[in-house]
């Protein structure tokens, strides 16, 4: 089976310093391009985080302080890596809650305006947990009919990712080989931000999705309590999500102005 694409696919993985969207560094990303004739591009880059990895963090995907070194810095790779992404929908497993927030932050900090306005996600764990409800490894398993050798190495389980997309597809006859459907269907809660800090509501209108405003609309809250947006952007809230609320008050003071 081939996916039906009407623009690029990236399928990636990221291995990183933690677990912490906003904290956190990458250590290696690899991508798998799927273009709509069938064609395939991939590349893997190992990362200098700029800071220690954490002993127990090596111990699960095996890559040393020692080992990135050497290695160019996400800043010197951002270019090349948006390069490759910027005209591609992506896709990845858990990459809607972890890969893409943390990927966001990463390139923010660059100095790359990144943003999906101009792309979906399709999260293929989603998809396995609402149909089966598993991990990467069992979805391999199951889907696949293999063992997924070197589990957390980047580069492998972005390939097991995009062989259990093919193989749902083609299991699950009601799920629809279109990018875009896949996207919706593997999307928990529509959210502006990537951290799910801004939920939209059924409007689409921009809600708070945390602390004491869950469920107002940011717009509201911007109104009634300015100092709201100024304590978030000096607290520790993922770059993207700062970003987002900037262009929510900018647009409300130019609504004003206009």
């Amino acid at each position: 089976m081939e996916l039906k694409l009407s623009k690029p696919l990236c399928f990636f993985d990221l291995e990183t310093t933690g677990t912490n969207v906003a904290t956190d560094r990458i250590v290696e990303i690899s991508i798998l391009k799927i273009y709509p004739n069938g064609n395939k591009e991939s590349k893997t880059w190992l990362v200098n985080p700029e800071v220690q990895i954490p002993e127990e963090v090596v111990a699960v995907h095996g890559i040393s302080n020692e080992k990135v070194a050497n290695e160019p810095t996400f800043k010197q790779l951002s270019r090349e890596i948006y390069q490759m992404i910027r005209d591609a929908d992506l896709a990845g497993f858990n990459s809607d809650r972890f890969d893409i927030p943390l990927l966001a932050e990463e390139m923010l900090r660059a100095g790359v305006d990144f943003d999906m306005k101009n792309m979906v996600s399709v999260d293929v764990q989603t998809i396995f947990h609402k149909m089966e409800k598993r991990t990467l490894g069992a979805a391999y398993k199951f889907y696949c009919g293999k063992e997924l050798k070197e589990a957390h190495s980047a580069e492998a389980d972005t390939k097991a990712t995009y062989e259990v997309l093919l193989s749902q597809l083609e299991r699950y006859p009601e799920l629809e080989n279109n990018i875009k459907m896949l996207a919706e269907f593997s999307t928990h809660r529509q959210f502006a931000d990537f951290a799910g800090f801004i939920a939209l509501d059924e409007d689409g209108e921009e809600v708070f999705a945390f602390g004491k405003h869950k469920g107002t609309k940011v717009r509201e809250v911007l109104e009634k309590e300015p100092g709201y947006f100024g304590w978030i952007l000096n607290a520790d809230f993922p770059l993207y999500t700062k970003k987002v609320l900037t262009q929510i008050k900018l647009s409300k003071l130019n609504n004003k102005l206009s």
